[in-house]
């Protein structure tokens, strides 16, 4: 064994034993994301706008202080609660499962005011009669809905409050009710209003609804009160610990909700699994099969790379507490797809070295050679994606961000695999002496074909098929979208049997659901998913409990934006989508250092974007930031092989400088044929086991990825490289 050998074996020794231990156990040094455990992600505006200017500065710090001191109160751990832009709060609730229960918690004000009664008849029905007079404000008790008319100054705040806890009214059959404890400043305010309008009502307003308007019998000197009404227990407890935290400074509303059920995140977990399992086996035995030898020495450097993206993952955890990364569906679909995206690089290393055998070189040349001549195109490729991994980051939210974090990270540890590890495994071998021969299969034998003669029909061809994309989406207008775009509401539930998406229709129509869209999957016949433009929950669920009384159910998702949090993200996501082919166009361009080939690449990916988007539209499925993930990531992928053949055509242009255009670009073509098919096909197994097994969720991100990466493979032989013919013969 040479000493370089050793040294490059001592380092990947040494990075596969800090690998495993930040990643074992998985629960210790992995977290997951509310996708996979089940939880509450929401988005709420501060509604500042009719705070005056000094309330406004701080009304969001404020907020975000008393939503934490109430979600401690719900014994909730490892809960996120951050400013996000001017006036919204991120709010993330592991493993919270009961949204109503957390949602009126979060969203109450607990305004408590005190006000007195005014009990004067004639002045009362002066103000039933539309004239209130000056100073006083109409009210309608909460339960009885009786008119009842208060001082409009406020004669003592909630803010004085030390302490409320819930106790049973003995004398009211056991009714809840909460005891109040005021500080000093409000018992001193509190005994002297009871002192000075013994004899009056003093009513109990909370959130702007008069709860009860007791009589004053008496001074109260003790600093205690007595909230009373129709609570229920819950109701009267979770009434205490909002007093008890403080009254919001303004009103806040839900500009974006997606409630995972614990069904959820346990069945994407075992779908994640599932497709995992079933993606790295059959690319394992793809590999081993095709290419013998080297399939078993890529299948190694495979493995190695699993495991060095968990464990980057639970070192980056490890050394970030304050910002962990969180493992998310996405994120998993992302590992997934980037065990694809790494076998591409073993194919063109493996292919290069097929070709130096070809030429008679030795076994140990045939190797150098093809890491080294393989070494461009793989940097080049990966870099590419990375920029559109970056733009996800960038532009991304939640789930897909960390999508675009797990694709980062295996892209970047398989470039480590693919070139470090690889080549250190040939070379141990060599110096044993193991390694005498390396046979591959060979299905797809270099022949010169005449690619560019076709490139007429397929312009035309493709031409058509963009049309024809942008004509779909025009015709179903604000249905192209999903909810993350166009706002509205989606509900997930699971029954225990196959379900007609008939039945839940006619159900939910009787109740006036009309607008209502129900939609199933064929892999999924006990799923339903209904999407609405409103919060219907409380009516579908009710609804459904109803029609289907023998088939019982689970919610296993909600979803709601808001139009605001939609517009946002449609405007972020055609950001992403336009820097990433700004940032592709910039790269490949200096890289190759011809703008022909880069526009002319660019051009063609772009294409591949607008056919799949066309085609998952025409498949009934809607864009949303799932699918833009995906086209984005069929951005950074098609211009692998395009990038593939422009280094080839590079190298043959350098070779046979006598040669034409059209004649190089159909050699360069041929030659890597084999290589581009086999990369996509290599990729085409882990997402084909993404659509198969990788669950509900996934699957339309899968589908989009599949119709992405065959008009890739398309593109990159009928498209790109003709257009760079047609644009020199233009400058010409």
């Amino acid at each position: 064994m040479t000493k370089t050998t050793r040294s490059r074996l001592l380092i990947i020794l040494g990075v596969i034993a800090a690998c495993l231990y930040f990643t074992f156990p998985l629960s210790k040094h992995i977290n997951f994301g509310l996708d996979l455990k089940g939880g509450m992600h929401l988005v709420m505006r501060v509604e500042t706008e009719k705070l005056d200017e000094n309330a406004k500065s701080d009304a969001v710090l404020r907020a975000i202080e008393i939503l934490r001191n109430r979600i401690d109160g719900l014994g909730v751990g490892e809960t996120v609660i951050q400013r996000q832009g001017e006036n919204q709060i991120l709010v993330q609730l592991p493993g919270v499962t009961d949204r109503e229960k957390a949602l009126s918690l979060i969203g109450k004000v607990a305004q408590l005011e005190f006000r007195l009664v005014d009990d004067s008849p004639n002045r009362l029905k002066e103000a039933i009669e539309g004239h209130v007079p000056a100073g006083y404000i109409l009210k309608y008790t909460k339960d009885e809905k009786e008119p009842i008319l208060l001082e409009d100054k406020v004669a003592l705040s909630g803010e004085t409050i030390a302490d409320a806890r819930v106790d049973m009214n003995t004398q009211n059959f056991n009714q809840p009710m909460v005891n109040l404890k005021f500080n000093s400043i409000g018992a001193r305010q509190f005994a002297t209003v009871t002192k000075e309008n013994v004899g009056r009502q003093l009513a109990i307003v909370l959130d702007n609804e008069v709860q009860s308007a007791p009589v004053i019998r008496q001074a109260l000197l003790d600093g205690t009160g007595v909230i009373e009404g129709r609570f229920t227990l819950n109701e009267a407890s979770q009434l205490a610990l909002a007093l008890r935290s403080g009254a919001l400074p303004a009103p806040m509303r839900i500009e974006e909700e997606r409630t995972i059920g614990p069904l959820l995140g346990k069945d994407s977990i075992q779908s994640g699994i599932n497709a995992a399992i079933m993606g790295v086996s059959l690319t394992l035995f793809f590999m081993a099969a095709y290419y013998l030898a080297a399939g078993v020495i890529a299948d190694i450097a495979l493995l190695i790379n699993v495991l060095l993206i968990f464990g980057i993952m639970g070192f980056l955890n490890a050394t970030l507490p304050a910002n962990p990364l969180t493992l998310t569906l996405p994120g998993i679909a992302g590992i997934i797809l980037t065990l694809g995206m790494a076998v591409d690089a073993n194919v063109l290393i493996n292919e290069r070295m097929r070709e130096e055998l070809a030429l008679g070189r030795s076994l140990q040349a045939a190797i150098n050679n093809g890491f080294s001549k393989a070494l461009t195109a793989i940097i080049d490729s990966n870099t590419t994606t990375l920029i559109a991994a970056f733009m996800l980051f960038q532009f991304g939210s939640g789930p897909i961000k960390g999508f675009a974090v797990t694709l980062t990270i295996g892209l970047l540890s398989s470039l480590f695999t693919a070139i470090f590890v690889s080549r250190t495994i040939f070379n141990l071998l060599l110096d044993w002496r193991v390694l005498k021969s390396l046979k591959m299969l060979e299905v797809f034998k270099v022949r010169n074909i005449d690619f560019i003669s076709k490139r007429y029909f397929c312009f035309a061809l493709s031409v058509v098929m963009v049309i024809a994309s942008f004509v779909i989406l025009v015709q179903k207008g604000k249905d192209a979208y999903g909810i993350d775009f166009a706002g509205g509401q989606i509900q997930e539930y699971k029954f225990e049997k196959p379900i007609q998406p008939d039945q839940v229709r006619a159900a939910l129509q009787k109740v006036g659901l009309n607008n209502a869209v129900i939609q199933q999957f064929n892999q999924f016949p006990e799923n339903i998913i209904v999407r609405t433009s409103e919060d219907t929950y409380d009516q579908v669920v009710a609804t459904l409990k109803v029609a289907m009384p023998d088939n019982p159910f689970a919610t296993l998702r909600i979803e709601k934006v808001g139009p605001v949090v939609g517009e946002a993200l449609r405007k972020r996501a055609i950001l992403a989508i336009i820097f990433a082919l700004g940032g592709i166009l910039v790269y490949v361009g200096f890289r190759f250092k011809h703008f022909d080939f880069a526009v002319a690449g660019v051009l063609a990916l772009l294409h591949d974007v607008i056919i799949a988007m066309g085609g998952i539209l025409m498949l009934g499925r809607q864009i949303d930031l799932l699918v833009v993930t995906a086209l984005l990531t069929i951005a950074g992928y098609s211009i692998n092989d395009t990038i593939v053949i422009y280094d080839r055509v590079r190298e043959n242009m350098a070779k046979n400088k006598k040669m034409t255009l059209y004649d190089i670009l159909n050699q360069s073509l041929s030659q890597t044929l084999s290589r581009t098919i086999l990369t996509t096909g290599a990729t085409m197994i882990v997402v084909v086991s993404l659509f198969l097994k990788g669950g509900e969720v996934l699957n339309t991100f899968a589908l989009c990825l599949i119709i992405g990466f065959l008009s890739g493979t398309y593109s990159t032989i009928y498209i790109a490289s003709p257009l760079v013919l047609a644009w020199q013969k233009k400058n010409k």
